[in-house]
């Protein structure tokens, strides 16, 4: 029996998603696909606390593997713990909930998709799934028409011979050499002798040399005094950072299909966090009808242009970071940004932003030359004349 919608992609986006109609709506017959043997693939995903409603919570709330009070972030001239709450949902824990909660029959792992269309799937052993609508959540899609920077790293899961110490996640540490753009590295304490560590960047570039990354992991290990008795696992990415473009041709290039998460560019524009964009995504898409993947096209791409024409401040903040100055100076920004309020952090990261915060944010002597930031700040993506 043909189902009515399939989802293709098994991590944050598609996962959410999965799971809120599973709770609201019982009468949709629905299949989630992942080209690997089990959901959420090898990321963590984390969240500060005011990113979400109480409602959004709730839902959630299985999902999530760490919860901490608040977080520190540390810069050459600025060292600040903030108190806003801190969680996380790793990969584990994501695979574990959905499948207890999702029907086993509606789960089809380790089938890779050949190719997606309206109308189904093929899948690479030959075999064709007819449905009534298909959803691609199967990450980032790259497309000229946007332009971007990038958020990048290499983190282990590392056990350590003896306690780390650290009762609260260290979000921003950048006072370490600023390498390829704007560097720092992020730990997040998950036992008391047990890390998260990444080394990340936001650069220009997309290459990530890995085994240069991992040495810059141990070094930071060592002047820390931890010692590193095993490596458990690794995770990469690399993140788009949205500087610009044009977000009527991105969406006239999408001809198979209905977009969502990274795929559909629905996240923080500036700290590239997912999380609070896929949960609200999850809670509109399961108020829609699935009659078509044109229907959802239409949707998701209205819902896109909202998101995206409210994010127009992020994007100048982002030129900002990435036009206005060396990429070594960088950190000068973000440590200016630390020493604003925390209500104003917390609504930064929640994408909410008032009026008086977007100039509190601009106002006082700027971290960057005042020429080189106002050119940053009328940049026109390249070979478009769209408005950023």
């Amino acid at each position: 029996m043909r189902p009515d919608l399939l989802i293709v992609g098994g991590g944050l986006a598609g996962g959410l998603l999965a799971l809120r109609l599973a709770e609201t709506r019982p009468e949709l017959d629905w299949r989630l696909v992942e080209a690997g043997p089990r959901l959420g693939g090898n990321h963590t995903w984390s969240f500060h606390e005011p990113d979400l409603t109480a409602p959004q919570h709730a839902w959630i709330a299985p999902l999530v593997a760490h919860r901490w009070p608040g977080y520190e972030v540390r810069f050459p001239e600025r060292q600040r713990q903030l108190g806003s709450g801190y969680a996380s949902i790793s990969a584990e824990r994501f695979h574990e909930v959905l499948s207890a909660r999702l029907p086993a029959e509606r789960l089809l792992l380790g089938r890779e998709v050949l190719r997606l269309q309206d109308d189904g799937v093929v899948f690479a052993d030959g075999y064709t799934l007819a449905a009534g609508a298909v959803i691609d959540a199967r990450g980032p899609r790259p497309d000229p028409a946007l332009w971007l920077g990038y958020q990048k790293f290499l983190g282990q899961e590392v056990r350590l011979t003896h306690p780390h110490g650290l009762a609260e996640p260290i979000v921003m540490d950048a006072t370490v050499d600023q390498l390829d753009g704007y560097r720092f590295v992020y730990s997040l304490p998950l036992a008391p002798d047990r890390l998260l560590i990444e080394d990340t960047y936001y650069a220009d570039g997309e290459s990530l040399p890995v085994e240069r990354l991992r040495q810059h992991l141990a070094d930071y290990a060592r002047q820390q005094d931890w010692e590193i008795a095993e490596v458990l696992r690794e995770e990469q990415g690399v993140l788009p950072i949205t500087l610009g473009g044009d977000l009527g041709r991105y969406w006239r290039n999408v001809t198979d299909g209905a977009p969502i998460g990274l795929a559909a560019g629905l996240f923080h524009p500036t700290t590239g966090y997912s999380l609070p964009e896929a949960v609200r995504l999850a809670e509109h898409l399961a108020a829609q009808p699935f009659t078509s993947s044109a229907t959802l096209r239409d949707i998701l791409r209205d819902y896109a242009r909202g998101r995206w024409q409210g994010q127009g401040f992020f994007r100048l903040l982002n030129r900002m970071l990435f036009l206005a100055g060396r990429p070594e100076h960088r950190v000068r920004v973000m440590q200016r940004f630390y020493g604003l309020g925390e209500p104003l952090i917390q609504r930064f990261y929640a994408g909410r932003l008032t009026a008086f915060d977007r100039l509190r944010i601009l106002s006082g002597k700027p971290p960057v030359p005042l020429k080189p930031a106002l050119d940053a700040a009328l940049a026109r993506p390249p070979q478009s004349k769209e408005a950023p």
